[in-house]
């Protein structure tokens, strides 16, 4: 028997607790629960990751498209000085004609494709119906007139053409 003030023999330091297999479970059970915070925190930030990837890049998109818009009313632009050139001098017409063949080939180079609309069936998806006219070249329902061209930037209409519909 022990006296009180008396240390421990080393033979009572080494007996186990009542409590251990109790404390252990309950450190068992609160590493799981850490470890399944620390896994939907990954994946929490891994969803983050993506969707921050995924806004650049359709912030990137969005702002590329409007600087495309703004170059294809520049084209419309030259389609109408060219209109024009027959009165001009042959030199500045082989001039305007140069530059809109490079603008194209710019607008080309970053998958910017004209749309045909003239001889097809009017498609609201690619088209914007400014009329109708009466035509003995197409039949009715397809696009006689093109007022201003559309274009497509890979698989969406940039802008639709603008046309008139035979009756």
């Amino acid at each position: 028997m022990e006296s009180p003030g008396q240390p421990k023999s080393r033979h009572e330091d080494s007996r186990p607790d009542a409590d251990a297999p109790a404390e252990v479970e309950r450190l068992k059970e609160e590493l799981r629960r850490e470890h399944d915070t620390l896994v939907r925190a990954l994946a929490d930030f891994d969803n983050y990751r993506r969707r921050v990837e995924r806004d650049r890049a359709s912030a990137a998109q969005s702002g590329k498209r409007e600087v495309i818009l703004a170059v294809l009313e520049v084209l419309d632009d030259f389609d109408r000085a060219l209109g024009h050139m027959d009165d001009g001098s042959p030199a500045v017409a082989e001039g305007v004609q140069a530059l809109h063949r490079k603008l194209l080939a710019v607008l080309q180079s970053q998958g910017v494709q004209r749309l045909d609309s003239v001889g097809e069936p009017f498609d609201p998806r690619w088209h914007d119906a400014i009329g109708t006219v009466r035509s003995e070249q197409v039949e009715s329902g397809n696009v006689p007139e093109e007022l201003q061209c559309g274009y497509r930037w890979g698989g969406d209409v940039l802008r639709p053409a603008r046309v008139r519909v035979a009756e």
